[in-house]
């Protein structure tokens, strides 16, 4: 099972069909193929169920894809070096200076010629679509590669109307209150680390230090907390973010053994215990999080 390590969540903001009849035939239309020779990249889902060949695993309205990309590593010192070569030898042998246009016709040959040696860089992103609270979660790092991926499931569907999930309250704000007024909810424990901003944009950040330490509380009084280490006790750890984002999630020891007298054999009955695991444990802590943030945000 891959237990996400991140999530960027959007809300789907118009009804969609999540069924697996309509979304099986889209997604096959965009299975990942191996580049061939000639490719520099390719783009696509891939099976998130090992010896399966489905592209969706499904549990009731939950749904986990995986998208997987390929990428030719083609340094760009490794194309300079080889057309400057090209270049020089034409140019002496005519004895005249290339155009533009023919460096770049040769640019694109000297790339042609390279591809077929070139090693592949490998990346897949799993999307767990959460059909019953109208939720998607990206387990990604970055902004870049979630819309990335959430590009390819808006092609294969033709549309995908989604928003990043925005709590009503500025969570720079309130995460600050927390720390400053010793008012972290009850179910939640603060980490020795947290990120603080100030009006002028100046970042310090702060690692392995008790946060109700007296040098902490009397920074944080004049600046916005950015980012907060948190621990939901017994369940897992995870640093919010203000734009609402879940980074470093580490799911607690005993979190993950509770499936563990599923047999090692039995791959796909511990596969599906540990998604309707994970999954119920990330809605229950983006509904707590909605509820102590004052909600979801209103959009206009």
């Amino acid at each position: 099972m891959m237990w996400f390590k991140n999530a960027l969540i959007y809300r789907i903001t118009k009804p969609l069909d999540w069924s697996i009849d309509s979304l099986a035939p889209q997604l096959e239309q965009h299975r990942y193929q191996p580049c061939a020779q000639s490719d520099i990249l390719k783009f696509g889902w891939s099976t998130p169920l090992k010896g399966s060949e489905s592209l969706y695993f499904a549990v009731g309205k939950q749904i986990l894809l995986l998208a997987q990309k390929e990428e030719k590593m083609l340094p760009a010192h490794v194309i300079k070096r080889e057309l400057e070569a090209r270049v020089e030898k034409i140019e002496q042998a005519e004895n005249r200076k290339l155009k533009k246009v023919e460096k770049q016709t040769l640019k694109d040959d000297v790339i042609a010629t390279l591809l077929p040696r070139a090693f592949s860089k490998y990346q897949q992103t799993a999307l767990w679509i959460d059909a019953e609270n109208q939720l998607i979660y990206v387990d990604a790092a970055s902004a870049k590669r979630a819309e990335e991926t959430l590009a390819l499931l808006r092609k294969s569907l033709g549309s995908l109307p989604v928003v990043p999930l925005t709590f009503a309250n500025e969570p720079g704000l309130v995460m600050q209150k927390w720390i400053a007024q010793g008012q972290v909810p009850e179910w939640l424990v603060p980490l020795e680390e947290a990120e603080l901003r100030d009006v002028n944009n100046g970042v310090i950040r702060c690692k392995q230090h008790a946060l109700d330490s007296e040098d902490i509380l009397t920074l944080v009084h004049s600046r916005y907390v950015t980012k907060l280490a948190l621990e939901w006790e017994d369940r897992l750890s995870f640093v919010l973010n203000e734009d609402c984002s879940l980074k470093r999630l580490k799911f607690a020891d005993a979190v993950r053994e509770k499936n563990d007298d599923i047999l090692k054999e039995d791959y796909a009955q511990r596969f599906d215990a540990d998604f309707v695991l994970m999954t119920g444990l990330l809605s229950q802590l983006t509904e707590n999080l909605l509820h102590d943030f004052g909600g979801e945000k209103v959009r206009l």
